[in-house]
């Protein structure tokens, strides 16, 4: 073990946060490139676009649950969970170099139709992504103790990812998209594979350092973590079906049935009480774990919708700039989104949260959130006014991707930190899944596009509302 690790110095936090950087980076890439790439070089409408999004969080659904069940009882190459971060993200590096040629992959295949293959490429390297992402958070739990030092390991993870998110968009910006892209792939490669290298895991994760057993998961338990998600999945199930057996419809019934059930598990989550001595500490555990799901949930509505609509929104309301423009405003807004996010964590979300708690600051934050995307609603056609709010969108967006981590892996047994990871990101994906099936499309049917930020504000402050539900961990528990 390095002097560095044993330490928990600064230079450790930040060797630890480069594998989640790598998959970060990709990200980063992905939001910044694909609908531009999609609809600029390839020609694909609206709801192709939401499409081809739509791979991304169906390779996550299973991808995450999957890796982190495995990842939690094997020991390979001296981890568990350095395999899954050199395969994933060598594997998402080799998908980013096929972002650009979808055509020369599609007439190498011998296949007309570009966007099977741009689905193909995205679904593979979304879960590339999520291969990684998992592993790449749960080692921060398996390495770190709980407490302060576990919420510095998750806020120094946003703080360098977010930086060199920063770098991303600025390349974007700057030298243009396919820049961004194989620079993208060489980076994500070279910090997938060398830094897990030098972090030392630990052979067991029980506290006592003795040997777990090989946990079984079924399908009910897995169900019964996810009860306030439910409607999500019942929609997606609907949506994912029409698209497959090539059905329209001309109404929302569906819409509204699924969000009557979402309603309905969410406030029954929200409102469960999550302290009482009649519940036993997994009983009390899974309390607040579902409820930082239902909250989590609402916030990836509304963020998702910005990533994947933020280029229709753009070109209403700017008609007249060309698809180079175009690409470079959507590049410089998440520039200003990451800068913000970057800095936040570690500077400034880390000690505030020791003074007034981790909920109380991430709801602070996810309230500005909101109000910004009410703003980008009034002013956003002025784009000096829509980068001047992006900073403040910023604020929210680096407490999304850095906060809950902490708050949640308190709630869950450190012996089952991979599975609940890939659990918790099904409050990510499902949500995704939604907005690329379902709001894309009411998005396509309506003439002014400021229902994009609309959505999105409306959700930023029911995920806000949602989160005062939320329990601050007091005291930790041994597992």
């Amino acid at each position: 073990m390095l002097a560095i690790q044993r330490n928990l110095s600064k230079s450790f936090y930040i060797l630890l946060s480069l594998p989640a950087t790598a998959m970060g980076f990709a990200l980063s890439v992905q939001i910044s490139a694909l609908s531009w790439i999609l609809t600029t070089q390839y020609g694909l409408d609206i709801h192709q676009v939401g499409l081809v999004w739509a791979a991304g969080p169906i390779a996550g659904i299973l991808g995450q649950v999957i890796v982190g069940i495995i990842s939690d009882n094997i020991w390979l190459w001296r981890g568990r969970r350095r395999p899954f971060i050199v395969v994933g993200g060598t594997l998402a590096a080799m998908m980013l170099l096929a972002l650009p040629n979808i055509d020369i992959v599609s007439a190498k295949l011998g296949i007309s139709g570009l966007l099977g293959v741009a689905i193909a490429v995205a679904l593979t390297l979304d879960l590339s992504i999520n291969l990684g992402f998992n592993p790449t958070r749960a080692i921060i739990a398996d390495v770190t103790p709980a407490g302060n030092a576990r919420t510095k390991g998750y806020t120094w993870m946003q703080t360098i990812s977010g930086s060199f998110g920063v770098l991303a968009y600025a390349i974007g910006a700057y030298w243009g998209n396919y820049v961004l892209i194989y620079f993208g792939a060489i980076l994500v490669l070279i910090l997938s594979i060398f830094p897990p290298l030098f972090i030392k895991e630990p052979r067991y994760l029980s506290l006592d350092n003795k040997p777990q057993a090989v946990v079984k998961v079924t399908t009910k338990e897995v169900l019964r973590h996810i009860k306030p998600l439910w409607g999500f999945i019942i929609y997606d199930i609907y949506a994912i079906s029409l698209q497959l057996l090539g059905i329209k419809t001309a109404h929302y019934w569906a819409e509204i049935i699924a969000l009557i059930i979402t309603l309905y598990f969410v406030l029954q989550t929200l409102f469960a009480k999550e302290d009482t001595h009649q519940k036993t500490d997994d009983e009390e555990d899974l309390v607040g774990f579902r409820k930082v799901l239902a909250a989590h949930s609402f916030s990836w509505i509304g963020v998702q919708t910005m990533f994947v609509f933020i280029f229709a929104f753009l070109q209403d309301k700017l008609p007249t700039i060309s698809h180079d423009e175009l690409g470079k405003i959507i590049a410089t807004s998440f520039l200003i989104l990451s800068a913000v996010s970057a800095i936040f964590p570690a500077l400034v979300l880390e000690p505030l949260a020791k003074r007034i708690g981790r909920v109380n600051t991430h709801i602070i934050c996810l309230a500005s959130m909101s109000l910004g995307y009410f703003l980008v609603v009034l002013f956003g056609e002025n784009t000096q006014s829509l980068y001047f709010i992006m900073a403040l969108l910023g604020v929210g967006w680096s407490a999304i991707i850095s906060l809950p981590f902490a708050i949640m892996s308190e709630k869950v047994s450190q012996t089952r930190m991979g599975l609940y990871m890939g659990l918790f990101n099904l409050s990510v994906v499902l949500p995704q899944l939604l907005v690329s099936m379902g709001v894309g499309l009411f998005i396509n049917k309506i003439a002014d596009k400021s229902l994009v930020f609309q959505i999105s504000a409306l959700s930023l402050l029911l995920s806000t509302l949602a989160w005062t539900q939320v329990k601050e961990k007091q005291k930790n528990k041994t597992c």
